[in-house]
């Protein structure tokens, strides 16, 4: 099931594409904060797979929990005037960064590990 994070992020790819698709900027900063939530979500489900530690509700509850709550604390911080967008990138941010080095070194050890059983 570790394809399925990844056909997640081909498909948003492609809507992102789409030729005139215009969104009005007062929705911007919640929709650019909910594509964080969403890639956070892929990237931990693409590490989850890798670990063998993938469930699909797991990964669909989570991609839309943590989509909606982004763009809802970001809506919040606005009504209050808080910046708690800020503070959502730097958390999710922070999160993709750490998910990215596992895979990174993952893939990188698995690759270490193949090159030593050939040669």
């Amino acid at each position: 099931m570790i394809w399925l994070p990844l056909i997640g992020l081909a498909i948003g790819f492609q809507i992102y594409w789409l030729p005139g698709l215009s969104l009005p900027s007062s929705v911007a900063a919640y929709l650019s904060l909910a594509t964080l939530a969403g890639l956070d979500s892929i990237f931990g489900g693409i590490r989850a797979g890798i670990e063998g530690k993938f469930h699909d509700d797991i990964f669909f509850s989570g991609f839309l929990v943590n989509t909606l709550l982004a763009a809802a604390l970001a809506y919040l911080g606005d009504q209050i005037g808080v910046d708690l967008f800020l503070a959502a990138v730097v958390a999710l941010g922070g999160r993709i960064f750490l998910n990215l080095s596992l895979i990174r070194r993952y893939l990188l050890t698995e690759t270490r590990l193949r090159w030593r059983r050939e040669g």
